[in-house]
């Protein structure tokens, strides 16, 4: 009796341990591919040799992506539906690019900020800003939740804290916003318009600061996401509908998404393209993101490896964006201050 019952025991441990064995298996095989799930590769979307692509803006009311060649003094505005890039070239570089109307735009030259006619081209002034600090030029700009635009500069030899951010209406109205800044980049607001989120390049981190939707205004700033070397220089950003914050990272081949409340990194979209530039969310459900990219910078080697460099790529992040202001009319102003 003794020794059946002992067979029954070493039988049924055998049964279990295979199942756990069997499960582990299946555990290990379902972990490997929920991470080969996360692992995106960002497609051609339009071939064009652009220097320094960057300042990518989707246009929701045209569904056009806007987007500069800073050194090519180039804005240009791509269809997707059409797969077809107009061009208006610019006196200087341009830093940055925000949809007014159907027919105009501001966009930040290295003397200032202007507005721009899509239609043909023509500039009109509206501040003059940093036009006497040569040795600084514009860089990227976004519009925040009420439709002014903030704008930073940056050094030229980019080693010297002499650079600032700027809001700027359509009035012409210019206030510092933040100083001390070497090369500004990325900047983003959440949906509930409470933060604000903004990169300082060579800090290598993302600042978030609380915002006041009444007054555009910023306070309490803090280091919300630091990003380690290993994976490049934080450069533009887009931000999606769960909050989650799109890095695109120069002489890193990606774009990162982290979670600005823990720090952490989500994931990742790799692109073939050394210097990794700017993004933005866009299509009809904002469900694709649109990346730009620079042919600067490069080895021979890398050269050879990334052939599109500069061009515009495409992926699908697994996630939707938010619609990003437009630069508000100074009609607009005026309504809203009558209401």
């Amino acid at each position: 009796m003794k020794a059946n019952l002992l067979i029954m025991i070493t039988l049924v441990s055998i049964i279990f341990t295979g199942c756990g064995e069997n499960a582990n298996k299946e555990s290990e095989s379902n972990s490997e591919e929920n991470k080969n799930e996360m692992i995106v590769t960002a497609q051609l979307e339009y071939e064009i040799e652009s220097k320094l692509g960057e300042g990518a803006f989707w246009n929701h009311e045209t569904q056009e992506l806007y987007w500069v060649d800073i050194e090519g003094r180039q804005l240009n505005i791509y269809d997707p539906a059409k797969r077809t890039n107009r061009s208006l070239p610019t006196p200087s570089a341009i830093g940055t690019v925000v949809p007014q109307t159907d027919s105009t735009a501001v966009v930040a030259l290295v003397d200032g900020i202007y507005i721009m006619n899509t239609n043909n081209g023509e500039l009109i002034v509206l501040s003059e800003v940093e036009k006497e600090m040569t040795g600084n030029r514009f860089n990227d700009g976004k519009c925040d939740p009420n439709g002014n635009l903030w704008v930073g500069s940056m050094h030229y030899g980019q080693d010297q804290p002499v650079a600032s951010v700027y809001k700027v209406n359509a009035m012409g109205k210019t206030e510092k916003m933040i100083d001390s800044v070497t090369i500004s980049n990325g900047l983003v607001w959440t949906k509930d318009a409470s933060t604000f989120y903004y990169i300082d390049t060579p800090t290598g981190t993302i600042e978030a600061f609380d915002y006041d939707h009444v007054w555009s205004t910023i306070s309490n700033r803090r280091t919300a996401v630091t990003i380690p070397e290993s994976l490049g220089s934080p450069d533009g950003m887009a931000i999606d509908a769960e909050d989650k914050l799109w890095v695109s990272l120069w002489n890193g081949n990606a774009v990162a998404r982290f979670d600005p409340l823990t720090g952490e990194l989500i994931s990742k979209i790799e692109v073939p393209a050394h210097n990794v530039t700017s993004c933005a969310f866009g299509g009809p459900d904002l469900d694709k993101l649109y990346i730009t990219t620079s042919s600067f910078d490069m080895t021979e080697e890398e050269q050879k490896k990334y052939p599109n460099a500069g061009s515009l790529f495409v992926a699908n992040p697994g996630v939707k964006g938010v619609k990003s202001a437009l630069f508000k009319t100074k009609q607009q102003i005026i309504d809203d201050l009558i209401e």
